[in-house]
């Protein structure tokens, strides 16, 4: 998320005509096109976002900007040239990396979250505890991971929750 991405797509010799169909989960579709005849490009419903890396005519690449969760989906190039038509799809799946914050709850437990993470992030400690992690799914598609680290009648001064996620994994101690 955030990031700039780019989509390759193969020009061949003799191309005619070249469409990129893009199909969010959410939301409407978008098309660009790209004709040689008439060296003339067409958007159809395309945020700014989604564009032409480069010049069409000399690499059909696609690049999304600032890529968002609303960019979920499928991206397929079509390529019609003299030797054939050719096509590429990609799925695209956006990671959400969560914030991690660890807190003292009223009972003097660590409390760790991962929050708004896409896919939802795991929690464990570095110590044994019988935490069960709860979630929480947003709208947005992120999901929160909230673990209280409760320990087995031993007396901890100090724990480290950690959260392994896709897009990175992150770690903090506390003391409560």
């Amino acid at each position: 998320v955030g990031n700039s991405s780019v989509l390759i797509c193969a020009l061949k010799l003799n191309t005619t005509m070249v469409t990129w169909k893009i199909s969010p989960k959410t939301g409407g579709s978008c098309t660009l096109g790209y004709r040689a005849d008439q060296n003339k490009t067409d958007r159809t419903n395309c945020s700014d976002s989604v564009n032409w890396k480069f010049r069409p005519d000399q690499d059909p690449a696609l690049e999304i900007q600032q890529v968002g969760i609303v960019h979920e989906g499928n991206y397929t190039c079509e390529v019609v040239a003299t030797e054939g038509n050719f096509h590429r799809t990609y799925h695209l799946t956006v990671l959400v990396p969560p914030r991690l914050t660890l807190h003292c709850d009223d009972h003097g437990n660590p409390v760790c979250e991962a929050e708004a993470g896409k896919p939802p992030a795991q929690i464990s400690w570095d110590l044994e505890s019988n935490s069960s992690p709860r979630e929480e799914v947003h709208d947005d598609g992120t999901v929160t991971v909230v673990s209280t680290f409760t320990a087995h009648g031993t007396n901890v001064t100090n724990t480290i929750c950690i959260v392994s996620h896709p897009a990175g994994n992150q770690s903090k101690s506390i003391a409560c």
